[in-house]
């Protein structure tokens, strides 16, 4: 039985596939296409996420945006070090807010 995915895979993926007793087909993608296709994962990573709500399904979406900040050229650490940034001027989200409206 072939069953198409066309999408994109994270590094042992096709080790497991093998030790599974089946075979494969994969591309090895520029960087402009893989990241295409990273932005296609992380609409499949946050879909996951929001019908299962598993913390594994949230580990998979870091992968994601590590992997996306690292075709944009920042590593792990730079992109923890913006979000740090962020959150001292604009707050994090520990107060569970919700803006309802704004007034003049």
């Amino acid at each position: 039985m072939m069953k198409i995915y066309n999408k994109v895979i994270r590094d042992n993926i096709p080790e497991i596939i093998m030790k599974n007793g089946m075979k494969y087909e994969i591309r090895e993608l520029d960087d402009q296409t893989f990241l295409e296709g990273l932005k296609e994962k992380l609409n499949e990573e946050i879909d996951e996420f929001k019908a299962e709500e598993d913390v594994e399904e949230l580990a998979d979406l870091l992968e994601v945006v590590f992997a996306i900040a690292r075709l944009k050229g920042v590593s792990k650490d730079q992109l923890e070090e913006i979000q740090k940034k962020k959150e001292v001027t604009n707050g994090g989200f520990h107060k569970n807010l919700f803006l309802v409206k704004t007034y003049e």
